[in-house]
Order: C-alpha cells, then sequence, then structure tokens
C-alpha cells in the first residue's frame, strides 16, 4: 500500500470536524477573537429576523451562509464585529396575516 492510500484511510472528515468543534469550545476561542478585538473600529451589521414567508428552502441557508461569510471575513481583517440577530418585533399582527 502506498502512504497516499494510507492517508486516505486514516482522513475521516466528521471525525476531524469533531475534534475541531471540541478544540474552539475547550479553549474559547470564539470569546478569545472577540476579546481580542474590543476596542478595534467596529463593523457593524443588522440581521432581520429569520422571515416567515413559507417553509424553509435553500434561498434561506444560502443567504445566511453569505452574511456569515461577510462577517468573518471582516473579523479577519482586525474588525469588531458583534454577532446579534434580529428578532420579529411585529409580533401577532405578521402572526395573523401567515
Amino acid at each position: 500500500m502506498s502512504a497516499d492510500s494510507d492517508q486516505e484511510q486514516q482522513y475521516d472528515p466528521p471525525t476531524v470536524e469533531q475534534n475541531v468543534i471540541r478544540f474552539w469550545k475547550d479553549n474559547h476561542i470564539f470569546e478569545k477573537s472577540m476579546e481580542q478585538r474590543r476596542g478595534s473600529e467596529p463593523f457593524v451589521f443588522l440581521e432581520g429576523p429569520p422571515t416567515a414567508n413559507g417553509l424553509p428552502h435553500p434561498g434561506h441557508v444560502l443567504t445566511r451562509a453569505v452574511k456569515d461569510m461577510v462577517l468573518r471575513h471582516r473579523t479577519m481583517q482586525g474588525y469588531y464585529v458583534a454577532r446579534k440577530a434580529g428578532w420579529d418585533t411585529h409580533g401577532l399582527p405578521v402572526e395573523i396575516e401567515v
């Protein structure tokens, strides 16, 4: 067996992902990233609430992924990016229409 095929057999993406997630949680990486940038120029992004326009579909995932990429990019550029999701404050009038 070649070295390449040995590596292919050993590489298990779900296991690698779980290890990375555990590392980030155990070492508070996200919190450290936020604290490191506190005091830097802020990048403000106000994300609206999830829309109530029907059942979830791939378009919902796409828009959230694109927004997430922008926030991560700005963070990597050194901006302080507070992440707060929006909330539907229209309440019952909107629920009645849906």
